[in-house]
């Protein structure tokens, strides 16, 4: 008797292919609207780039000369939120994953911050125009943005960083201990060395996500006609997010090609600090043990 023929769905080898095929038209439409995305942006604003156009100081009603002051003024605020959020991030990841016990206190705090992960950047905003601006004191200034851009990306920094931390094996941590080291002296030297591309990973997202942002500096830091850089961190600055939404909605007449000029060098500006920090992650892959 004849054996039945399986039906096309059972070949492994057909299925294989309908699988690649449909994972690679997937992948196309999603790389494809970000690709015309960005072609449009350099279209568009790579006509208004000039030496003029980076460093100048912006004058008449910023419909001309440059945007030097919110170039300076995103990266101090990038740099400010490192400064105060990279370390208690990365403090806060070695507790919760190396020292903390898994209790119901531990639980509610990692559910406590990815909640915060959540939490819209205008609500951060309003907060730290409540505690840093008017209860401290701090004023409209460098320091009250980077505070806040700060808590936004804290928990970001946490969770990738406590994540990079478990998937370091725990052999080594058996190994180290088992030679004479504390425990410190593990996380230290063999610990977070293996875990720093991941770490560098977190940090990265989370201070891309504060250059771009512009609610939280809109309540706390950021000038929307500053024609001169700040010169201590209690000053008030400008900044790329804002100042392209201030020329986008509230300065009639502006020219487009400014306005795509300057997105397009935020965009460059998050992509030199991704390439910057993509180096250092390949180098410390490059002397990964695993």
């Amino acid at each position: 008797m004849q054996k039945n023929k399986r039906p096309f769905f059972f070949n492994p080898k057909l299925t294989e292919k309908i699988g690649v095929s449909a994972l690679t038209l997937v992948a196309f439409l999603t790389v494809a609207p970000i690709v015309a995305v960005v072609i449009y942006i350099v279209i568009l604003g790579a006509p208004a780039i000039s030496w003029e156009f980076i460093t100048a100081m912006p004058r008449d009603g910023m419909r001309a000369g440059g945007i030097w002051p919110a170039i300076i003024g995103t990266f101090y605020l990038t740099i400010g939120t490192a400064i105060f959020s990279v370390p208690l991030g990365v403090a806060a990841a070695i507790y919760l994953s190396e020292y903390a016990g898994d209790n119901r206190l531990t639980r509610y705090i990692r559910l406590a911050i990815i909640n915060l992960a959540g939490i819209p950047s205008v609500v951060y905003g309003l907060f730290g125009l409540g505690l840093f601006v008017i209860f401290l004191n701090f004023g409209t200034s460098i320091l009250s943005a980077s505070l806040t851009l700060s808590i936004m990306t804290l928990p970001v920094i946490i969770s990738t960083t406590e994540e990079a931390l478990r998937a370091v094996p725990q052999s080594f941590r058996v190994v180290s201990t088992s030679l004479g080291a504390t425990k410190w002296q593990t996380i230290r030297r063999v610990v977070l060395p293996q875990a720093l591309p991941g770490i560098l990973t977190g940090v990265v997202l989370g201070l891309e996500r504060a250059a771009g942002e512009t609610a939280p500096i809109l309540f706390t830091g950021a000038a929307f006609f500053l024609p001169r850089l700040p010169n201590s961190p209690l000053d008030a600055t400008m900044a790329l997010p804002y100042h392209l939404y201030v020329i986008s909605t509230q300065v009639p007449g502006m020219p487009i090609q400014i306005q795509y000029g300057t997105v397009l060098v935020l965009m460059v500006f998050v992509l030199v600090m991704n390439l910057i920090v993509t180096l250092i992650r390949s180098r410390a892959r490059a002397r990964r043990q695993w």
